[in-house]
């Protein structure tokens, strides 16, 4: 029975490290979306109505920090945007890892190490999926490229 237990405790712990590295980008979404969220159910929009409220300002938050990201062209900036997504991330990651760190370890210094590593990785992980939406640097590369396509005039002046 026991190592029923601990296979099921290992396929819980994958599953709960699999879902925080799924969701690291929507951690400052969600803040954003609760917020508001609560802001119109203390203004009386009901529950219904603030749930909808909630949902529609994280939708605009993780639409907005996307295009954001997307379409600005210098660097610094896209960093920025990046970190504003990965540092709640990287918060969130280091709250759970150090959640499951008390679970297994009695040593403070090595929980807090553990939830240390755990944070920078799921902030990585949140700035890597954010910089998914970014489009391919243009002009030259160092690597090898195809020739530019020939225009029509050339194309017929080589059949000849």
């Amino acid at each position: 029975m026991a190592i029923v237990g601990l296979v099921f405790s290992l396929f819980g712990l994958g599953a709960v490290c699999w879902l925080l590295f799924s969701l690291a980008v929507y951690a400052l979404p969600f803040c954003i979306g609760m917020t508001m969220a609560f802001a119109a159910l203390h203004n009386g929009a009901g529950i219904a109505g603030a749930f909808a409220v909630g949902a529609l300002a994280s939708g605009v938050a993780l639409a907005l920090g996307r295009i954001a990201f997307a379409t600005v062209r210098s660097p610094l900036l896209r960093t920025l945007i990046g970190l504003l997504y990965a540092v709640p991330a990287a918060i969130a990651g280091y709250q759970l890892s150090l959640g499951l760190a008390k679970i297994g370890m009695t040593d403070g210094g090595w929980r807090e190490a553990f939830a240390l590593i755990g944070a920078v990785l799921i902030g990585i992980t949140a700035f890597s999926r954010m910089a998914l939406f970014a489009p391919p640097p243009t002009g030259r590369s160092l690597g090898a490229s195809a020739p530019p396509p020939l225009d029509s005039q050339q194309h017929g002046q080589m059949r000849m």
